[in-house]
């Protein structure tokens, strides 16, 4: 586990969270119950939590077609196998890279051949 991963678990440890200028501190089990509520009245899937978050900022701005290097070191990930993990591109977007590809090969195999 990379450090920055290491201090995120280290602060669920914690009893709370981020300081506020309202109360000293948004314990954890307060943001993941909020969002928990959130989430059952607009009719998401259960199985999304708090830290789906992070998952979905990290796959939307590698499809967004930012440079993996960056995402990584903007997540804070020492290795690139970590941010990974996080990513979890849509079939959309695993459609439009193919396609982007396969025109790309197909336009170079009908290319004629240059001579010099």
């Amino acid at each position: 586990m990379d450090q920055r991963g290491a201090a995120w678990d280290a602060a669920f440890d914690r009893p709370g969270l981020w300081p506020s200028e309202r109360g000293p501190r948004a314990g954890v089990q307060r943001l993941d119950s909020r969002f928990a509520a959130y989430r059952d009245a607009v009719g998401l899937d259960p199985a999304l939590e708090f830290h789906s978050l992070r998952r979905s900022y990290i796959t939307h701005l590698i499809e967004d077609g930012h440079d993996p290097l960056f995402v990584q070191q903007q997540v804070g990930h020492d290795h690139a196998s970590t941010t990974a993990i996080y990513t979890c591109v849509s079939s959309d977007f695993r459609t439009r890279s193919l396609r982007r590809v396969l025109d790309a090969t197909i336009e170079a195999a009908l290319r004629p051949e240059r001579t010099s």
